[in-house]
């Protein structure tokens, strides 16, 4: 298992703000960071929905969730003031998480200079039980709609345990 890239994002969702991975290890045997294309995709808006309303699961598993949006503050205060999320939403305008733990881009310099045209989702799993956060499940996306299922997440948190 890989070493878990260290990160301070400002958080416009519960918890602390800005939101580091040091402060979320030390309160949770496990964290899910869901790497969001961009502002405006729809099956990223579906996705912090859907795992919103599952987040009890999450919870019970002592994992939190956290969406990671590669724009401004201001924009992702939007989709909390929208979606009313349980969980950390992280503003990364510099893409600098996405980049740290490499989260795929398709057409090589286009893809980098636009989000919406390059970004794939990403969906990383950390076990942070022993103080130093470790990657012990990844789900790149190979397209805009290539997002694990929730089962496959919730097997990965139960196989580490």
């Amino acid at each position: 298992m890989a070493v878990a890239p260290s990160f301070k994002l400002p958080n416009v969702g519960p918890g602390p703000d800005p939101l580091s991975l040091s402060a979320l290890a030390a309160d949770n045997e496990f964290v899910l960071l869901l790497l969001q294309r961009d502002y405006h995709c729809g099956n990223c808006r579906k996705q912090v929905q859907v795992f919103a309303d599952w987040y009890d699961e999450f919870h019970e598993r002592n994992t939190e969730v956290v969406s990671i949006v590669p724009e401004p503050r201001e924009r992702v205060r939007s989709w909390q003031e929208e979606y009313d999320l349980p969980y950390p939403l992280c503003a990364d305008p510099e893409a600098a998480a996405g980049e740290e733990y490499d989260q795929p881009v398709r057409f090589g310099p286009l893809g980098r200079f636009s989000d919406l045209l390059g970004r794939m989702p990403k969906a990383v799993l950390l076990d942070c039980r022993d103080g130093d956060p470790t990657i012990c499940y990844t789900h790149e996306g190979s397209s805009t709609w290539d997002r694990p299922e929730l089962e496959e997440v919730f097997d990965a948190i139960d196989e580490q345990r």
